[in-house]
Protein backbone atom coordinates (compact mmCIF):
# COMPACT_ATOMS: atom_id res chain seq x y z
CA UNK A 1 0.00 0.00 0.00
CA UNK A 2 1.37 2.86 -1.03
CA UNK A 3 1.92 4.97 2.64
CA UNK A 4 1.56 8.71 1.06
CA UNK A 5 -1.98 7.82 0.24
CA UNK A 6 -2.55 7.21 4.24
CA UNK A 7 -1.62 10.48 5.50
CA UNK A 8 -3.94 13.11 7.47
CA UNK A 9 -3.74 16.93 8.01
CA UNK A 10 -5.03 18.12 10.94
CA UNK A 11 -4.75 22.68 11.79
CA UNK A 12 -4.26 22.84 15.28
CA UNK A 13 -4.85 26.04 16.84
CA UNK A 14 -3.75 26.48 20.71
CA UNK A 15 -6.16 28.69 22.43
CA UNK A 16 -5.69 29.75 25.96
CA UNK A 17 -8.25 30.07 28.69
CA UNK A 18 -8.48 29.32 32.19
CA UNK A 19 -9.04 25.85 32.22
CA UNK A 20 -5.29 25.75 30.13
CA UNK A 21 -4.45 24.83 26.24
CA UNK A 22 -7.24 24.06 24.73
CA UNK A 23 -6.82 22.12 20.86
CA UNK A 24 -9.15 23.15 17.81
CA UNK A 25 -8.56 21.07 14.55
CA UNK A 26 -10.10 20.96 11.04
CA UNK A 27 -8.96 19.33 8.22
CA UNK A 28 -7.84 20.55 5.68
CA UNK A 29 -5.75 19.78 2.49
CA UNK A 30 -2.08 19.52 2.39
CA UNK A 31 -1.79 22.50 -0.50
CA UNK A 32 -3.40 24.61 1.81
CA UNK A 33 -1.12 27.70 2.73
CA UNK A 34 0.50 28.44 -0.38
CA UNK A 35 0.28 31.72 -0.68
CA UNK A 36 2.04 35.00 1.30
CA UNK A 37 5.35 35.29 3.01
CA UNK A 38 7.20 31.47 4.15
CA UNK A 39 9.09 33.74 6.54
CA UNK A 40 7.64 33.59 10.15
CA UNK A 41 8.56 35.72 13.25
CA UNK A 42 12.32 35.38 13.91
CA UNK A 43 13.22 35.20 9.99
CA UNK A 44 12.19 31.08 10.35
CA UNK A 45 11.64 29.57 7.08
CA UNK A 46 8.40 27.88 6.74
CA UNK A 47 7.78 25.42 3.80
CA UNK A 48 4.19 26.77 3.80
CA UNK A 49 2.95 30.31 4.71
CA UNK A 50 1.62 31.09 7.58
CA UNK A 51 1.70 27.65 9.30
CA UNK A 52 4.54 25.22 10.87
CA UNK A 53 3.91 21.73 9.78
CA UNK A 54 4.79 19.13 11.97
CA UNK A 55 5.20 15.34 11.08
CA UNK A 56 4.28 12.62 13.34
CA UNK A 57 3.20 8.97 13.29
CA UNK A 58 -0.30 8.69 14.78
CA UNK A 59 -1.51 7.22 17.23
CA UNK A 60 1.06 7.58 20.02
CA UNK A 61 -0.72 8.60 23.14
CA UNK A 62 -0.09 10.12 25.34
CA UNK A 63 2.11 12.67 22.82
CA UNK A 64 0.08 12.31 20.03
CA UNK A 65 -2.84 10.73 18.95
CA UNK A 66 -5.95 11.68 17.48
CA UNK A 67 -9.39 11.35 19.02
CA UNK A 68 -12.87 12.61 17.87
CA UNK A 69 -11.24 14.22 14.93
CA UNK A 70 -8.82 16.40 16.91
CA UNK A 71 -4.85 15.52 17.22
CA UNK A 72 -4.10 16.50 20.57
CA UNK A 73 -0.72 15.26 23.36
CA UNK A 74 1.46 16.13 25.14
CA UNK A 75 4.06 16.60 21.98
CA UNK A 76 1.68 18.44 20.00
CA UNK A 77 1.08 21.31 23.01
CA UNK A 78 4.78 22.18 23.29
CA UNK A 79 4.64 22.38 19.47
CA UNK A 80 1.82 24.64 19.39
CA UNK A 81 3.74 26.77 22.19
CA UNK A 82 7.08 27.46 19.05
CA UNK A 83 3.77 28.13 16.55
CA UNK A 84 2.68 30.34 18.83
CA UNK A 85 6.18 32.25 19.58
CA UNK A 86 5.99 32.30 15.18
CA UNK A 87 2.86 33.77 14.66
CA UNK A 88 1.73 30.87 12.47
CA UNK A 89 -0.65 27.99 13.19
CA UNK A 90 0.32 24.36 13.55
CA UNK A 91 -0.11 21.61 10.65
CA UNK A 92 0.27 18.31 11.70
CA UNK A 93 1.22 15.16 8.60
CA UNK A 94 0.95 11.78 9.65
CA UNK A 95 3.51 10.23 8.28
CA UNK A 96 5.50 6.45 8.52
CA UNK A 97 7.70 6.14 11.57
CA UNK A 98 10.63 4.92 9.33
CA UNK A 99 10.89 8.48 7.68
CA UNK A 100 12.17 10.23 11.29
CA UNK A 101 14.81 8.37 10.89
CA UNK A 102 15.96 9.43 7.66
CA UNK A 103 14.51 12.58 8.19
CA UNK A 104 12.97 12.06 4.85
CA UNK A 105 9.89 14.41 5.04
CA UNK A 106 12.19 17.09 6.69
CA UNK A 107 14.83 17.08 3.67
CA UNK A 108 12.20 16.98 0.81
CA UNK A 109 10.03 20.18 2.44
CA UNK A 110 6.90 17.78 3.27
CA UNK A 111 7.27 19.52 6.73
CA UNK A 112 9.11 21.80 9.42
CA UNK A 113 9.95 19.59 12.26
CA UNK A 114 9.11 16.24 13.60
CA UNK A 115 7.63 15.93 16.73
CA UNK A 116 6.83 11.68 17.66
CA UNK A 117 8.15 10.95 20.76
CA UNK A 118 11.19 10.22 19.03
CA UNK A 119 14.32 9.01 20.95
CA UNK A 120 17.68 11.10 20.72
CA UNK A 121 20.22 8.30 19.22
CA UNK A 122 23.38 9.41 17.50
CA UNK A 123 22.62 7.23 14.61
CA UNK A 124 19.51 9.60 14.15
CA UNK A 125 21.42 12.88 14.39
CA UNK A 126 23.53 12.01 11.57
CA UNK A 127 19.88 12.39 9.49
CA UNK A 128 18.55 15.35 11.58
CA UNK A 129 19.46 18.04 14.00
CA UNK A 130 17.40 17.18 17.58
CA UNK A 131 16.34 19.55 19.98
CA UNK A 132 17.15 20.01 23.68
CA UNK A 133 16.43 17.24 25.10
CA UNK A 134 12.04 17.53 26.31
CA UNK A 135 11.34 14.32 27.73
CA UNK A 136 13.38 11.78 30.05
CA UNK A 137 11.72 8.27 28.70
CA UNK A 138 12.01 4.45 30.35
CA UNK A 139 10.89 1.55 29.27
CA UNK A 140 8.22 -0.48 30.77
CA UNK A 141 7.75 -4.22 30.36
CA UNK A 142 4.15 -4.44 30.17
CA UNK A 143 2.21 -8.33 30.76
CA UNK A 144 -0.77 -9.96 31.09
CA UNK A 145 -1.51 -10.23 35.13
CA UNK A 146 -2.32 -14.29 34.26
CA UNK A 147 1.25 -14.89 32.56
CA UNK A 148 3.07 -15.73 35.82
CA UNK A 149 5.79 -13.08 34.54
CA UNK A 150 7.67 -10.49 37.03
CA UNK A 151 10.52 -9.35 35.02
CA UNK A 152 11.85 -8.77 31.65
CA UNK A 153 14.36 -11.90 32.99
CA UNK A 154 10.78 -14.00 33.25
CA UNK A 155 9.74 -13.18 29.49
CA UNK A 156 13.20 -15.03 28.86
CA UNK A 157 13.04 -17.68 31.46
CA UNK A 158 9.33 -18.64 30.73
CA UNK A 159 9.32 -18.43 27.02
CA UNK A 160 7.13 -15.98 26.94
CA UNK A 161 5.81 -14.47 23.48
CA UNK A 162 7.29 -10.22 23.87
CA UNK A 163 5.96 -7.91 21.55
CA UNK A 164 7.36 -3.99 20.69
CA UNK A 165 7.03 -1.12 18.28
CA UNK A 166 8.87 -1.67 14.76
CA UNK A 167 11.75 0.40 14.55
CA UNK A 168 12.21 1.83 18.37
CA UNK A 169 14.45 1.98 20.32
CA UNK A 170 12.37 -0.58 22.48
CA UNK A 171 12.75 -2.95 19.95
CA UNK A 172 16.58 -2.29 19.74
CA UNK A 173 16.67 -3.13 22.92
CA UNK A 174 15.16 -6.43 23.47
CA UNK A 175 16.49 -7.06 20.10
CA UNK A 176 20.26 -6.74 21.74
CA UNK A 177 19.11 -8.59 24.83
CA UNK A 178 18.46 -11.48 22.60
CA UNK A 179 15.29 -11.83 22.44
CA UNK A 180 13.01 -12.41 19.31
CA UNK A 181 10.25 -10.32 19.88
CA UNK A 182 7.44 -9.71 17.47
CA UNK A 183 7.16 -6.49 15.66
CA UNK A 184 3.62 -4.24 15.59
CA UNK A 185 3.28 -0.67 13.61
CA UNK A 186 2.49 1.44 15.86
CA UNK A 187 1.81 1.51 20.16
CA UNK A 188 -1.52 0.84 19.42
CA UNK A 189 -0.89 -2.01 17.73
CA UNK A 190 1.61 -3.20 20.28
CA UNK A 191 -1.11 -2.60 23.65
CA UNK A 192 -4.10 -4.28 20.73
CA UNK A 193 -1.35 -7.28 20.45
CA UNK A 194 -1.65 -7.42 24.43
CA UNK A 195 -4.79 -7.57 24.79
CA UNK A 196 -5.88 -10.08 22.42
CA UNK A 197 -3.14 -12.37 23.31
CA UNK A 198 -1.00 -12.55 20.92
CA UNK A 199 1.95 -11.73 22.96
CA UNK A 200 2.05 -11.81 26.91
CA UNK A 201 4.36 -9.03 27.20
CA UNK A 202 5.48 -5.84 25.84
CA UNK A 203 8.04 -3.60 26.15
CA UNK A 204 7.03 -0.40 25.44
CA UNK A 205 7.56 3.50 26.43
CA UNK A 206 6.42 4.29 30.01
CA UNK A 207 4.44 7.37 29.50
CA UNK A 208 2.25 5.41 26.81
CA UNK A 209 1.29 2.80 29.73
CA UNK A 210 0.95 5.20 32.22
CA UNK A 211 -1.91 6.22 30.56
CA UNK A 212 -3.41 2.91 29.16
CA UNK A 213 -3.43 1.66 32.46
CA UNK A 214 -5.91 4.78 33.16
CA UNK A 215 -8.83 2.46 31.82
CA UNK A 216 -9.82 -0.14 34.53
CA UNK A 217 -10.28 -3.08 32.46
CA UNK A 218 -6.81 -2.51 31.06
CA UNK A 219 -5.72 -1.79 34.91
CA UNK A 220 -7.55 -5.06 35.98
CA UNK A 221 -5.74 -7.64 33.44
CA UNK A 222 -2.26 -6.09 33.00
CA UNK A 223 0.36 -4.92 34.85
CA UNK A 224 3.91 -3.29 34.66
CA UNK A 225 6.48 -5.52 35.83
CA UNK A 226 10.03 -4.07 35.07
CA UNK A 227 10.98 0.01 34.64
CA UNK A 228 14.17 -0.43 32.31
CA UNK A 229 16.08 2.51 32.79
CA UNK A 230 17.90 2.71 29.14
CA UNK A 231 19.15 6.70 29.43
CA UNK A 232 16.27 7.74 26.52
CA UNK A 233 15.78 11.08 26.07
CA UNK A 234 12.65 12.65 23.72
CA UNK A 235 13.76 15.45 21.02
CA UNK A 236 12.04 17.36 18.55
CA UNK A 237 13.85 17.03 15.12
CA UNK A 238 14.39 19.54 12.09
CA UNK A 239 16.16 19.53 8.88
CA UNK A 240 20.05 19.38 9.46
CA UNK A 241 21.57 23.04 9.19
CA UNK A 242 18.07 24.64 10.48
CA UNK A 243 19.30 26.79 13.25
CA UNK A 244 17.05 29.02 13.47
CA UNK A 245 13.57 26.49 13.58
CA UNK A 246 15.96 24.76 16.07
CA UNK A 247 16.73 27.87 18.35
CA UNK A 248 12.86 28.57 18.49
CA UNK A 249 11.93 25.20 19.46
CA UNK A 250 14.65 25.57 22.21
CA UNK A 251 13.56 28.51 23.21
CA UNK A 252 9.48 27.40 23.68
CA UNK A 253 11.20 23.98 25.68
CA UNK A 254 12.94 26.18 27.74
CA UNK A 255 10.23 29.14 28.58
CA UNK A 256 7.70 26.38 29.31
CA UNK A 257 9.91 25.16 32.23
CA UNK A 258 9.94 28.59 33.76
CA UNK A 259 6.76 29.72 33.96
CA UNK A 260 5.02 26.37 34.83
CA UNK A 261 3.06 25.69 31.23
CA UNK A 262 5.16 22.45 30.87
CA UNK A 263 4.03 21.05 34.43
CA UNK A 264 0.45 21.82 33.65
CA UNK A 265 1.06 20.21 30.40
CA UNK A 266 2.28 17.06 31.67
CA UNK A 267 -0.15 16.87 34.65
CA UNK A 268 -2.82 16.99 31.43
CA UNK A 269 -1.21 14.80 29.20
CA UNK A 270 0.93 12.29 31.33
CA UNK A 271 -0.60 12.07 34.57
CA UNK A 272 1.10 13.13 38.25
CA UNK A 273 4.07 15.14 37.82
CA UNK A 274 7.53 13.24 37.35
CA UNK A 275 10.21 16.25 37.59
CA UNK A 276 13.10 13.91 37.00
CA UNK A 277 11.08 13.36 33.37
CA UNK A 278 11.83 17.14 32.45
CA UNK A 279 15.73 17.17 33.38
CA UNK A 280 17.67 18.07 30.51
CA UNK A 281 19.83 15.36 31.57
CA UNK A 282 18.79 11.52 31.39
CA UNK A 283 18.59 10.32 35.35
Amino acid sequence: MNTLLGRRTRVLAAITATAGLALVSACTSTDDGGSGSKTAAGGVEVVKAGQLTTCTHLPYPPFQSEVDGKVQGFDVSLIDLVAKDLGVKQVIRDTPFENFKTGAFLNSGGCDLAAAGMTITEERKKNVDFSDPYFNATQAVLVDKKSGVNSLADVKAKNVKLGAQAQTTGEEYVQKKGFDAVSFESSDAVLNGLRTGQVKAVVIDYPVVQGWLKTKANADAFKVVDNLNTGEQYGFTVKKGNTKLLAAINKAITDAKADGTYKKLYEKWIGPYDASAASPSAS
